[in-house]
């Protein structure tokens, strides 16, 4: 039965999503306990579990801001075999060696910095009017250009417990980056192939795995008011000052009209009747309100 209580606030809830299922049913399930539109902001796939934010209502119009937030991974990366998707969920062939962790720590310095990364066939990249993974599926052969993407920190943890081909890796990157592309790319360099075969996302901007909500609490059907208690206000995960307004500036800008500022460039916090409005844009000493979240 669909619930018709709407949920009263807006913001966003941190969800750990479990290995398995994909990210639309995490937002699916938001939607229908909140009675409200939500979209999440970056997904995982069906093979990663961690953190996903959810945007709640009027939050999920932040997408674009959360594109090139800083997140943190833990990976697994299995040698010795290739495959279609770049990960274990595909066909899986043996092909290459299995390097040692010194082999594999001995590369990783290579890949630190702004690197060029060729997405996976299998991902939501958009072809002509089609998803690559779409494409894929049908045996459509096309290329994808390479992108810029940003590594702040990788690192090898040792062998995943149990498993002789299998290496566990911290990695801290900027958004847009694929680790199963990382996978490929740093076997490569050794001259082997490998596969992503776990992954967890353990920090993603502001939200972060140990503030977490397994999403087991979520399929025993909270009341709203339960709900309200894991939502974060959306004000505290936008990284911006607050823009000071006053006399007649404090009215026109909720018009859609610039006013003066002596602020320098970038984005801000505003505030209406000290509710948070939503946020403006300052450029050549002008303000203008950007997006409206109230």
């Amino acid at each position: 039965m669909k619930r018709t209580e709407k949920i009263k606030t807006f913001g966003f809830f941190n969800v750990d999503k479990p290995s398995g299922i994909t990210s639309g049913t995490v937002v699916n399930k938001c939607k229908w306990l909140t009675a409200t539109p939500c979209g999440h902001m970056g997904t995982l796939d069906p093979l990663a579990s961690g953190v996903l934010p959810v945007g709640v209502g009027n939050a999920a119009r932040l997408f674009d801001y959360f594109l090139e937030k800083e997140k943190e991974y833990v990976a697994e990366f299995t040698f010795g075999v290739a495959s279609d998707t770049l990960d274990s969920t595909g066909e899986l062939t043996a092909c290459g060696y299995v390097p040692s962790e010194a082999e594999i720590a001995a590369v990783l310095p290579s890949f630190l910095g702004d690197i060029m990364q060729v997405p996976p066939k299998y991902s939501a990249k958009n072809v002509n009017g089609r998803r690559g993974y779409d494409l894929a599926r049908a045996g459509v052969e096309f290329e994808l250009q390479p992108k810029k993407v940003h590594i702040y920190d990788i690192r090898t943890l040792g062998k995943s417990e149990g498993k002789e081909d299998t290496f566990r890796l911290t990695i801290r990157c900027g958004g847009g980056t694929y680790i199963r592309s990382l996978a490929r790319d740093i076997a490569a360099a050794l001259n082997t192939s490998a596969v992503m075969s776990s992954l967890r996302r353990t920090k993603s901007g502001v939200f972060e795995i140990g503030e977490s909500i397994p999403f087991s609490v979520l399929e025993e059907d909270p009341p709203l008011e339960e709900l309200e208690k894991y939502l974060i206000p959306t004000e505290r995960v936008l990284p911006f000052p607050k823009l000071a307004l006053t006399g007649k500036n404090a009215e026109r800008i909720f018009h859609g009209l610039a006013v003066e500022t002596d602020e320098k460039d970038g984005l801000y916090k505003i505030y209406q009747n000290d509710l948070f409005y939503g946020i403006a844009e300052v450029a050549q000493g002008k303000a203008k309100a950007k997006t409206k979240l109230c």
